[in-house]
């Protein structure tokens, strides 16, 4: 293996773990926005139309949907029934 092409993988694989810890952090730290992020990237690659491989992935990188806790979808303020919470 030349010099170069091992400090060219050096390099590629040091990267590569810069951005996942970036990632890690980032969904750490802004739970929200990575999950907007998320939705903004899948939302065109499952769309109608496009390859089965393309719609696939864009499935896996889709943030689980939300639910509630009561299973109603609402405000959870079911109790109390103040909804300015």
């Amino acid at each position: 293996m030349s010099p170069q092409l091992s400090l060219t993988l050096q390099y590629i694989v040091i990267a590569l773990a810069v951005a996942i810890s970036a990632w890690v952090v980032f969904r750490k730290q802004a739970p929200n926005a990575a999950r907007s992020l998320r939705i903004a990237l899948a939302l065109p690659l499952v769309r109608d139309g496009r390859p089965a491989w393309l719609r696939a992935f864009g499935k896996r990188i889709a943030p689980a949907s939300k639910t509630s806790a009561d299973g109603c979808g609402g405000c959870n303020n079911c109790e109390t029934g103040d909804a300015s919470r």
